[in-house]
């Protein structure tokens, strides 16, 4: 909900300026989108200059995490050593690895190969041997501030097919990001992502999207990429998501691993990629915070 404020009162946001000169007219454009029929974002998910600036910073060591694992990843390691990589780098560096226990989850990073979707738990049992495709999912918290994506590996000889699959997967994030821009809409994003890959006879997996983040690590909205133009909650300026499709060989039916209530498979057994960033939108359009 909106609130009612005088112009003269302190925004919102936290920024102690007046709200006139703050985010009144900001407000102004969420009912007018509102008045249309247009979801709008609330003001818990808008983040202010303090806010984003510590995210920005979140978002640079989960990048260097990130590079850590690409200088060490390769065949024979074990994704239990992936896990101790990540770990160790946040740690040294102020951070902590926000999956670690999260509503149960008992390691720090998720490492997905070929037909696992997503949430592959690492274990010392799962050795990457050559032709593997690995998505490394890493999510970090520094000084309460929340910041997450993944990169897609090919582990030596990769198929053709797993290789396109792999590039096809990080053009669509990248059709998707041209998208983002403030007053645009979510379909927008998610109808560009889903158009790409649609091309290649992929398909997109429904029920597990992107979502808001940075004061927490799973916030509003629940970002699809089945979505049509126009439609979804519009992007304001000062929000931050993630774009993370998950792009599937064969069908896009999945289903998750009793044993451990987590690890996300495709129904078919054919592999699964994703490449996910997190992306503020600003008063001119994007800007990349994790990838």
């Amino acid at each position: 909900m909106l609130r009612k404020m005088n112009a003269g009162s302190a925004c919102w946001c936290g920024s102690n300026k007046p709200y006139g000169t703050c985010h009144m007219e900001f407000d102004r454009r969420l009912a007018r989108e509102r008045a249309a029929g247009h979801e709008i974002p609330s003001h818990r998910i808008i983040k202010n200059k303090e806010q984003i600036e510590g995210i920005r910073e979140s978002g640079k060591l989960n990048i260097a995490v990130l590079d850590h694992v690409a200088e060490h990843i390769r065949a024979g390691i074990t994704t239990e050593e992936i896990d101790r990589l990540v770990y160790d780098y946040t740690t040294k560096h102020g951070g902590i690895p926000a999956p670690l226990n999260f509503e149960g989850f008992p390691k720090s990073v998720c490492t997905s190969i070929d037909s696992q979707v997503c949430h592959g738990i690492p274990s010392e049992k799962v050795v990457l041997k050559d032709g593997d495709i690995i998505n490394v999912d890493v999510s970090t918290i520094l000084n309460g501030y929340y910041s997450d994506s993944s990169r897609m590996f090919l582990i030596g000889n990769v198929s053709p097919e797993k290789e396109q699959l792999v590039r096809v997967t990080k053009e669509a994030v990248e059709k998707g990001l041209e998208e983002v821009r403030p007053w645009g809409y979510l379909g927008d994003m998610g109808q560009a992502v889903h158009d790409h890959v649609k091309k290649y006879g992929y398909t997109v997996v429904e029920e597990v999207g992107g979502h808001g983040v940075g004061l927490e690590f799973h916030e509003d909205p629940f970002v699809s990429y089945v979505t049509r133009r126009g439609t979804e909650m519009v992007m304001a300026p000062g929000m931050i998501f993630t774009i993370e499709p998950m792009v599937n060989m064969g069908s896009s039916e999945i289903y998750v691993d009793d044993s451990n209530g987590w690890t996300i498979y495709t129904d078919d057994g054919k592999p699964s990629a994703q490449w996910e960033i997190m992306v503020l939108v600003t008063e001119n359009g994007h800007e990349v915070l994790a990838y």
